[in-house]
């Protein structure tokens, strides 16, 4: 198995749980596949917004034929996880089969552990009860075909060149679980180096539209998330190289990036 850097990152945010107040929203098309997914290892590091590293991370992505599973998985630096496994299908267009989410420890207020089937269109949330104890609550949703649940990453990576807005829907946990939307629209290019040598990326923005009178009230309760912004390496293998936004509700921005190795001075070992 060729072990690769981490050419997709999922977009981090973890927009799924950044609302408080909701409304359903219609669903989308799925997005057509213009760039198939392959088996790769990649190590992730999450910052926080004055640069501190909060957070390791490994992203492991097997392909079965048409069928990819990948798993996400950040150490924190006290003791909290962060645990996304996602299977997809990536025949003609990119469509959620299942999304198991969790998030826990002293860097998450509001602990999350949600299992999504979208073909069967249940639902399940872990969560615990006043008295301690954990409470086990299963939905049965009409969930659409353009689910985005632990694949906005892909939806990015995947939208054709000059595209003004792509929307895609999302499952959120609130803890009701309910339907939103993702507007991605790009905002122009930046530039960066590696090594020395200059690329550009595609900047897009992605804003969490509520919809409803949940949508009319939320800028004006201060429930309405902020932007996330992310940016993509186009070309051959577009490639998600860089987010922002926050990992919890009403939490602060931070980064996540992929991670350089650091090797040990083999000198000293004789080598």
């Amino acid at each position: 198995m060729k072990s690769i850097p981490p050419q997709r990152i999922r977009v981090w945010s973890l927009i799924a749980i950044l609302l408080c107040a909701l409304g359903p929203s219609a669903p989308a098309d799925p997005v057509p596949v213009r760039h198939a997914e392959g088996t790769i290892h990649g190590f992730l590091e999450l910052r926080s917004e004055d640069g501190h590293v909060l957070a390791s991370g490994d992203l492991i992505r097997v392909a079965h034929g048409d069928q990819v599973t990948t798993h996400t998985l950040f150490h924190f630096n006290d003791g909290s996880i962060d645990d996304e496994t996602t299977v997809f299908s990536q025949r003609r267009n990119i469509q959620l089969i299942t999304d198991h989410h969790i998030q826990k420890g002293p860097s998450f207020p509001h602990p999350i552990d949600m299992l999504i089937d979208r073909r069967s269109g249940q639902v399940t949330v872990r969560s615990l009860g006043k008295d301690g104890k954990e409470e086990v609550k299963t939905d049965h949703l009409d969930l659409p075909s353009d689910m985005a649940n632990g694949i906005v990453p892909l939806v990015m990576e995947n939208i054709p060149p000059g595209s003004p807005e792509t929307t895609v829907s999302m499952l959120v946990a609130t803890p009701k679980p309910r339907i939103v939307k993702l507007v991605v629209s790009p905002r122009g290019e930046l530039t960066f180096s590696v090594v020395g040598s200059s690329h550009q990326a595609i900047h897009y923005e992605i804003k969490i539209e509520i919809g409803g009178v949940a949508g009319i009230v939320a800028p004006l309760v201060g429930k309405q998330p902020p932007d996330i912004q992310a940016w993509v390496v186009g070309g051959q293998v577009p490639t998600l190289i860089r987010e922002q936004g926050p990992i919890y509700p009403d939490g602060p921005i931070m980064t996540i990036e992929m991670a350089s190795p650091v090797w040990q001075d083999l000198a000293k070992t004789g080598d």
